[in-house]
């Protein structure tokens, strides 16, 4: 089975500062996310879990071990264009519209001018912001530019979606259709790095998780072998079990 992404003992420490002290994010963490799987990063607030995700783009380089995306390093151009990333907060220049970013998005990622347009109607019809195509970006809602990227992220049609808390600032219809996509963009064959708060979208989502605290890796393993080991009825109760068995009641 191809991996398209490998964490090999991983560490990461962020430098004191003035406001802060030394604090190590990650220890020793592994885990791999094969073609066409879904893994679930969860784990409470200052787990690791962003982490991670800084580490797959690029943003921060680990201290030691090895991070790999498609048998490659992060740092190659090649490899970030074959991943769709959903930022948890999104950062648009106000005075854009999402047609605009659009097309820089497709630009950037060398797709021809026919190909943005009609990738482009597909996801902004799908994400119901066609008719708010044309409106500056600092008018929409929250829910409506969580949506926004969610079109950017897709438009050149990525091998590996990584997606930060896809449902920040989703109203319940908005984060039911959301779901929906997900559970179609899962069932097409994408492969999909889905870290969220909201528990119960991931063990209905994900294949397989990677349950993270205080910076170490405490499970990895299918959301019912999860509830096996902690000897609880659902994936909530199995990694609350597991959380705050360790001292965290952060969840």
């Amino acid at each position: 089975m191809e991996h398209f992404v490998v964490f090999e003992n991983v560490w990461k420490t962020y430098a004191k500062d003035i406001t802060a002290k030394t604090h190590t994010a990650l220890q020793e963490v592994c885990f791999t996310l094969q073609k066409g799987e879904t893994l679930g990063l969860v784990g409470a607030n200052g787990a690791g879990k962003s982490t991670c995700i800084k580490l797959l783009m690029d943003f921060i380089r680990p201290d030691k071990g090895d991070v790999l995306i498609f048998n490659a390093s992060p740092q190659k151009h090649e490899s970030r264009q074959r991943i769709g990333y959903l930022p948890e907060t999104a950062s648009f220049p106000a005075n854009l519209t999402i047609l605009d970013m659009l097309r820089y998005t497709g630009v950037s990622c060398r797709m021809t001018y026919k190909e943005i347009a009609s990738r482009g109607e597909k996801w902004l019809k799908r994400l119901n912001l066609w008719e708010a195509q044309r409106r500056p970006l600092r008018d929409f809602s929250k829910g409506m530019q969580q949506r926004a990227n969610f079109a950017i992220a897709l438009l050149h049609n990525p091998e590996l979606l990584i997606l930060d808390e896809p449902m920040s600032g989703l109203d319940p219809i908005g984060r039911a259709d959301i779901l929906d996509l997900i559970l179609e963009l899962k069932n097409e064959g994408c492969s999909i790095l889905f870290c969220s708060h909201i528990l119960e979208d991931v063990d209905r989502v994900a294949d397989r998780v990677l349950l993270l605290h205080k910076g170490k890796s405490l499970f990895e393993g299918k959301p019912v072998e999860l509830c096996q080991a902690t000897q609880t009825s659902t994936f909530v109760d199995g990694f609350l079990k597991i959380a705050q068995g360790n001292g965290n009641h952060d969840a």
